[in-house]
């Protein structure tokens, strides 16, 4: 069975969290309680890591429209996204705006195609 991340799950409930203020000067009280708080947050992630690893978990994209991609460039090769208004998309093919198409698309590292 494969199941789709949702805000039910539990991978939206974790958060970085809030590390305590350094002082100026060495106190061993201090890195204790901050391997502590790094301890418990990787341990989370850990925890979520296994669970999708083991139970076919899909994280969800993101859907956008093709003007509000994020930059292929800066997105770099390989990353993967959503469109909902793809115009006649074909495989492989950069990615036009226009229509009422939802495919998926992959920067190439300079723009977004099809797939």
């Amino acid at each position: 069975m494969t199941n789709i991340v949702t805000s039910d799950f539990e991978l939206s409930r974790v958060a970085a969290p809030n590390l305590p203020l350094a002082p100026r000067t060495y106190d061993p009280d201090y890195h204790e309680q901050l391997n502590n708080v790094l301890r418990l947050y990787f341990n989370q992630l850990d925890k979520i890591l296994q669970q999708m690893s083991t139970s076919g978990v899909i994280p969800p994209l993101t859907n956008y429209t093709v003007a509000t991609l994020p930059s292929a460039v800066t997105s770099g090769k390989g990353a993967r996204s959503f469109v909902t208004d793809a115009l006649a998309p074909t495989f492989g093919a950069t990615v036009v705006t226009g229509g009422a198409i939802a495919v998926p698309v992959y920067s190439d590292g300079t723009n977004w195609k099809v797939g």
